[in-house]
């Protein structure tokens, strides 16, 4: 509805981008305690009021994969147990051929030689999807240290990886 209470529509030929067309949400299940791709214990967030709008994400061995072309969302909250003193981080990778990943953003959480301290963080990036088979993101996991974790759990997101699309690819 606009401004003046009237509704909008979209003109011949033109798309709708007033409503969220895809939304989904995946979590880590079991804590991971390594640097590198996070790849298993991830599954689609099942608690009783949840529900994903539209296909959803792809899955496999780590890699996402987006059911459509858009601007998408992608939003990385990462709970850490931090043990001394480190500093754990989830990066958030994005590839547009395939093949090469580059960092476009990260969650990080750190700690002091005081004790055990669990930290939660959270990253944000816009994600210009052109082409589905091309465009694509995994969670890979650095600088983490002896007894330190990124943490999951099967009941509760503590780590969580959201994709929303925003709107049409730009």
């Amino acid at each position: 509805i606009g401004a003046s209470g009237d509704t909008l529509q979209a003109g011949s030929g033109a798309t709708n981008n007033l409503g969220i067309s895809e939304a989904d949400q995946f979590r880590l299940t079991t804590d991971f305690g390594s640097n590198g791709d996070i790849t298993a214990n991830l599954e689609r967030t099942d608690d009783a009021s949840f529900a994903k709008i539209g296909t959803g994400m792809s899955l496999s061995s780590g890699i996402y994969t987006f059911p459509s072309t858009g601007l998408y969302q992608i939003i990385n909250q990462s709970t850490f147990l931090i043990t001394g003193d480190d500093n754990v981080r989830v990066d958030t990778k994005v590839t547009t051929n395939n093949s090469s990943y580059v960092t476009v953003a990260y969650a990080i959480g750190g700690g002091d030689s005081s004790g055990n301290m669990n930290n939660n963080a959270f990253s944000t990036s816009f994600v210009n999807v052109t082409n589905t088979s091309n465009v694509k993101v995994k969670f890979t996991s650095a600088s983490v240290g002896t007894n330190s974790a990124v943490v999951g759990a099967t009941d509760i997101s503590l780590t969580s990886f959201t994709f929303i699309r925003l709107g049409d690819s730009q």
